[in-house]
């Protein structure tokens, strides 16, 4: 939910001409939005530089009626809905990457290096070998990390899309219209380096989104936070960043792993490790080749067939998914609880909203979804 609330967000902003608006005493050499733009977008067409650093990631959507977490880990969909979560990163190249989850008195790595994966669970005492062949990367999508166009399917895929700063960058770099307002700052702070800020801002009244901010590194323009504001609200709706940042090669011991003694070592494929990953994919990419898309830029509106029972069967069973399909289903209930009822002459409904998104499902069998009002969501539902 998280990084689909940022999806609509990224994908509601489109590449023009821009004006930009310098503000403060620059630290930094001046540089207009579009030079800005330009030189990012170059950056970024490098892929990732070796680095290490501590992610910090807040969300805080305006949930109504969200459950109390059951899982553990804050690995849940119920926990990344909201509260601060931290994650390591060291990056050494598209066959060295190491995550690490820390949780309470544990922690949670992904090490990849060597030729090989291994994902260690602390607290259950678990060294678990995973097997890839490049088939089955391609499939979940592993060529889509910071890297991609660059390094190809690979490793670097092991980065959640849309998860860090780069990846989200990546997405907004590419798209800015005349219906944005875009400035720039150079005096920006951020993990204690100096940075630029592009502010991105919608014209259309009509949009949840007050402001996306977007620091990037003045030495190598690498992303190094994202913050997206939703109207009305003075603090960040979700923001990505980091805390610390260290733009040198991680030390090569890093990215090794042997198992402790004493651990449970198993081996297992990505299958495995996600099961019904590929049937989610599959029923995503169905989903959006049959979506209507109505509007553009920032109030774009997805219009898609969908009903309750789409939702009630596409849940997944208590036995597969374990609490994580709890927390899930609760968060389903909990949001239709909380829909209020809508009409029109197209006829009735339920709409429910947060602080970014607003989605609405009609008796008649239609998913209405945008950062836009409710008002927008029933005005476009009359449209024939």
């Amino acid at each position: 939910m998280p990084i689909a609330a940022v999806a609509v967000v990224a994908g509601a902003v489109g590449a023009g001409p821009v004006i930009a608006a310098v503000q403060g005493d620059p630290v930094l050499p001046e540089r207009t939005a579009e030079q800005l733009l330009a030189d990012a977008v170059r950056a970024s067409g490098s892929g990732l530089k070796p680095m290490s650093g501590t992610l910090m990631q807040t969300s805080s959507f305006g949930l109504p009626g969200l459950p109390q977490v059951t899982g553990t880990g804050g690995s849940s969909p119920t926990a990344l809905l909201a509260g601060s979560h931290e994650l390591k990163v060291w990056y050494g190249g598209a066959d060295r990457v190491r995550l690490a989850l820390p949780g309470r008195m544990s922690e949670t790595d992904l090490i990849v290096g060597g030729g090989q994966a291994w994902l260690w669970e602390s607290d259950a005492n678990r060294a678990t070998r995973i097997k890839v062949d490049p088939g089955e990367l391609a499939e979940h999508g592993a060529g889509h990390g910071p890297g991609r166009g660059t390094h190809g399917p690979g490793p670097a895929g092991a980065l959640p899309q849309g998860a860090t700063p780069q990846q989200i960058a990546q997405e907004l770099l590419k798209r800015a219209d005349a219906d944005t307002a875009v400035g720039v700052t150079s005096n920006e702070k951020v993990a204690g380096r100096d940075a630029y800020q592009l502010t991105l801002a919608p014209k259309d009244a009509s949009s949840l989104v007050r402001e996306i901010r977007l620091a990037l590194d003045g030495e190598t323009l690498t992303p190094l936070r994202v913050q997206v504001y939703a109207e009305g609200s003075a603090e960040p709706a979700f923001e990505v960043g980091f805390t610390t940042v260290t733009f040198t090669p991680p030390a090569p011991e890093n990215f090794t792993f042997t198992p402790p003694p004493g651990a449970e070592v198993a081996e297992k494929s990505l299958s495995d490790l996600a099961p019904g990953l590929t049937e989610r994919q599959d029923r995503s990419e169905e989903m959006k080749d049959e979506a209507e898309i109505v509007g553009k830029g920032w109030t774009a509106v997805a219009v898609l067939p969908f009903s309750l029972r789409d939702l009630q069967e596409g849940r997944p069973e208590q036995g597969t998914g374990g609490e994580a399909a709890a927390d899930s289903g609760a968060v389903a209930d909990a949001l239709l609880k909380s829909a209020a009822p809508v009409s029109g002459t197209w006829g009735s409904g339920k709409v429910i909203r947060t602080k970014l998104v607003s989605a609405l499902l009609t008796d008649d069998g239609r998913l209405l979804v945008g950062a836009v009002t409710p008002e927008k969501l029933v005005e476009v539902a009359g449209r024939k």
